[in-house]
């Protein structure tokens, strides 16, 4: 799969645009978007170095972090934590 960073034309992503998709970027990851997301933060990586950076980042603290790290949280404490994840993004969403 090749990727033609010349074939998005348009203007540069706003800075709200790059937070918008950095708010993803956890979650494209994780694999935890639907495909439509998906598209769509990859089509904003393929058009956008810094956002790229930052997602080349956080996906090697990921990775270090899991290299790092053998135990699992317990499943209820790793949901109530998701949950509240959710709940500040909602508030800044919403603020």
């Amino acid at each position: 799969m090749t990727h033609d960073h010349h074939s998005h034309a348009g203007p540069e992503p706003s800075a709200q645009d790059c937070a918008d998709f950095l708010e993803r970027i956890v979650y494209f990851i994780d694999n935890e978007l639907d495909e439509a997301d998906c598209s769509e933060v990859q089509v904003h990586l393929d058009t956008c170095n810094p956002c790229l950076a930052k997602y080349d980042l956080q996906r090697t603290v990921k990775s270090v972090v899991a290299r790092s790290c053998h135990e699992a949280a317990p499943d209820e404490l790793r949901q109530r934590v998701l949950f509240q994840i959710r709940q500040v993004q909602v508030e800044i969403r919403e603020g």
